[in-house]
């Protein structure tokens, strides 16, 4: 399932996010931190990582732009 969504989120990034304008509020972008995410911390964990941080991007959000990955999960 991990391979699976980084390569969905590869061809995502080299397809569709060519030809649509840039939304995304976070450096790094969400899809750059959604595979790192996945790779780092698995399908389940850095999935769940990765939809929280979505939820997040929107216009209204009013906290710190620059949001990487953790180097380790929290307790």
């Amino acid at each position: 399932m991990k391979y699976i969504a980084l390569v969905m989120i590869r061809v995502y990034q080299h397809t569709l996010s060519v030809i649509l304008p840039s939304s995304c509020r976070f450096t790094p972008s969400c899809s750059h931190y959604g595979y790192e995410a996945i790779q780092r911390f698995g399908f389940f964990r850095g999935g769940l990582m990765t939809i929280k941080r979505i939820g997040r991007c929107h216009p209204f959000y009013h906290g710190d732009l620059y949001d990487p990955v953790p180097e380790h999960l929290g307790n």
